[in-house]
């Protein structure tokens, strides 16, 4: 039997271990992890795979809607991601996080083959979706095979109305009038205020109101698989939670959703798996469960202080400054 990349891959300690995923359904069910121990596996070499677990009982398995395979992205001289593994299983939640730099908007518009507007170029690697090769079609082919990207910005159209930015979501959609007003009563449904402002132009609305309509827009094509930007990006708390409360519910109605976060916190209380991304490479992976416990992911990406590392430095400093003498006159 032919050996699987999965089986080529180095051997991690012995703590750290592969994080299966259990795919979401509605409501989404907890990750079931196999083994006794749950940390996070480390990415080495090209990086990781976020695979499924196996079936437990009663529970089918299934198959990825997105597989991201040894993903090497460059501009130019510059190389921008270098062996990127991942999966995305069909009607999940996974999410990608890292900080600025790290590679996560590139991930993204080179699954949506938007890379050659930035002058950027796939130079190895795969991206598949359904069995089907999307890394050999140019980006409306990749739309119409239901991969659907909100890009960082939000990006409306600021002089159309609502309801334009809408319709033009939805040109080139499969169905028809009836499939189209199926979407529209989808979107009015989760966002409210959409239909209240759908003569509004949409440079009008605030910040959360353009990233629902950003939303909205790409929901309007009908896509199986919602490639998310930075959602949250700029929006104050509450209206943060009101998107990532959006996003469950798109996911719970079926759709597969691939996030792109810096607000880990937000990420991993959507997500049932994700993977850090740091320099273009695939640092740690596992279930959102197994990453909230990480130390590593609790420090860089949680804000939680490491409270003994916090005092050792502090006494270091207090070491290195000279006590002050009293003055006498």
């Amino acid at each position: 039997m032919r050996e699987s990349r999965r089986d080529r891959q180095p051997k991690t300690d012995a703590h750290l271990r592969a994080a299966p995923v259990v795919p979401v359904h509605n409501p989404p069910p907890p990750p079931v992890v196999s083994g006794s121990d749950s940390a996070p596996r480390r990415g080495r070499g090209p990086g990781v795979v976020l695979g499924c677990a196996p079936p437990t009982e009663g529970v089918p398995m299934t198959a990825a809607a997105l597989q991201v395979s040894e993903l090497t992205v460059g501009y130019g001289p510059v190389q921008a991601l270098e062996g990127v593994d991942l999966e995305v299983p069909e009607g999940a939640v996974v999410a990608v996080l890292g900080g600025n730099g790290a590679g996560k908007t590139t991930l993204m518009r080179a699954v949506s083959r938007t890379l050659g507007f930035h002058g950027g170029a796939i130079r190895g690697g795969s991206v598949t979706f359904g069995g089907r090769r999307l890394d050999r079609l140019p980006p409306d082919k990749v739309v119409a095979a239901g991969v659907v990207q909100v890009p960082e910005g939000r990006r409306v159209f600021a002089r159309m109305t609502v309801a334009d930015n809408l319709r033009a979501g939805g040109l080139g959609a499969r169905g028809g009038r009836r499939s189209a007003a199926a979407a529209l009563t989808r979107v009015h449904e989760l966002f409210p205020v959409l239909r209240e402002r759908a003569g509004q132009p949409a440079g009008l609305l605030s910040g959360g109101e353009q990233q629902m309509l950003a939303l909205g827009r790409a929901l309007m094509g009908g896509p199986r698989l919602l490639l998310l930007d930075e959602p949250s990006l700029g929006l104050a708390p509450l209206m943060a939670e009101r998107i990532a409360e959006a996003v469950r519910e798109i996911n719970a109605q079926g759709t597969s959703v691939l996030l792109v976060e810096q607000n880990a916190a937000l990420a991993l209380g959507v997500a049932v798996a994700a993977v850090v991304l740091e320099v273009g490479r695939v640092t740690l992976s596992g279930t959102a469960a197994e990453l909230k416990g990480s130390d590593e992911v609790r420090h860089r990406y949680l804000g939680v202080v490491d409270e003994t590392a916090a005092a050792d430095a502090e006494q270091a400093v207090d070491a290195s400054v000279p006590a002050l003498t009293r003055w006498v006159p």
